[in-house]
């Protein structure tokens, strides 16, 4: 199943953070397409690189429709298929979302005249990542379903990571709806499904399950927990999404190690709501070696994790050394060319010095 992209909305300083785009559950700020702010100053989710891919079942489609022995009129009808799905897969990555809902539901429709189940389950799931892109909830969320029935009706286990995968982006698309019942009841059960899954597969010998197998299991765990620990937030539930993080953190450390940008992206994230919640210190640690990787791995967002690092100097009123870090913040930003960040780093610096003039 084809990755989405998980662009958030960033929030302006002291408003509710954003759950996983698209429309976030929370007001919108001056910009979308980047991290939300906790109400003190810092921001989370901050970076467009997060979890690396889980293969999860459905995304070996492409690859995997000739398994079987094929007609010759069948393996034609198959590969027009393909075609489409890949001509579909550059569209979204060129961000042409037009053109590839066209050629998705051509190839939609050479699927059912083919009754080639296989494709039309994997064609709705491409669909429905479109949809959740373009903010069609609604859509997306039935778009997912009819790709989730027919995988079951083909004898898919619930507990499989393409099942789980769209279990998940439901979960996201509850949340963003407020229907936090909805949204709660998914990620538990993403979460705890796939933790009984690692659990079963633990002792599992290579020869049985592969290492990579496994390692997607725990990485797609990790997507959720990181998600929920979104959602958590988003609602104030600041302990509870302290837990998801540290658990999310620690796979990411295990399975893509702690130069990954993703990993930056939640030492940032757990040093939010750490801060946000007054411990100033613990959060300290985890956000100042957050940019030293950022800087050392030339992260994208670098600018965005040193205004993390100068607010959280800022509450603990180290100010001198808080308005050293703004600044660099603000010229990486100013050089990188994004507005936002700059505009929300000047508001920053303008609330450091009304707090040094008031401690004078």
């Amino acid at each position: 199943m084809a990755a989405v992209p998980r662009a958030l909305s960033r929030l302006r300083p002291r408003r509710c953070p954003a759950v996983l785009r698209p429309c976030p559950a929370g007001p919108r700020g001056h910009r979308g397409q980047r991290g939300g702010t906790t109400g003190t100053g810092t921001t989370t989710a901050l970076a467009r690189p997060r979890w690396a891919r889980p293969a999860g079942a459905a995304l070996a489609f492409l690859g995997g429709l000739s398994l079987f022995p094929r007609d010759a009129e069948e393996e034609e009808g198959e590969d027009a298929i393909i075609l489409l799905l890949k001509k579909a897969k550059l569209s979204v990555m060129k961000g042409e979302l037009a053109e590839a809902e066209r050629l998705l539901h051509q190839a939609l429709r050479l699927s059912h005249q083919e009754d080639n189940r296989q494709a039309i389950a994997y064609t709705y799931s491409v669909m429905a990542n479109v949809a959740f892109m373009q903010g069609q909830l609604d859509n997306a969320e039935k778009l997912y379903k009819a790709s989730m029935s027919y995988l079951l009706a083909g004898d898919m286990k619930e507990d499989d990571n393409a099942i789980l995968e769209m279990s998940l982006k439901l979960a996201s698309i509850y949340a963003a709806q407020k229907q936090d019942k909805l949204a709660i009841a998914g990620y538990q059960f993403c979460i705890l499904t796939l933790e009984e899954k690692i659990a079963k597969q633990k002792d599992l010998p290579e020869d049985v399950l592969p290492a990579e197998e496994k390692a997607n299991t725990r990485l797609l765990l990790g997507m959720s927990l990181d998600s929920y620990a979104r959602y958590l937030l988003s609602v104030n539930q600041l302990p509870a999404a302290q837990k998801m993080y540290e658990k999310a953190l620690q796979i990411a450390n295990d399975v893509q190690g702690e130069t990954h940008p993703q990993t930056v992206v939640l030492m940032n994230d757990l040093a939010t709501v750490l801060d946000a919640q007054g411990h100033h210190d613990e959060a300290y640690s985890y956000v100042k070696r957050a940019a030293e990787l950022a800087r050392e791995t030339q992260h994208p967002e670098e600018h965005m994790v040193l205004n993390n690092l100068a607010a959280i100097l800022m509450h603990k009123e180290d100010f001198l050394q808080a308005k050293q870090v703004y600044k660099e913040a603000l010229k990486q930003a100013q050089q990188k060319g994004d507005v936002a960040s700059v505009q929300h780093i000047q508001e920053e610096l303008a609330e450091l010095a009304k707090r040094r003039k008031g401690s004078k």
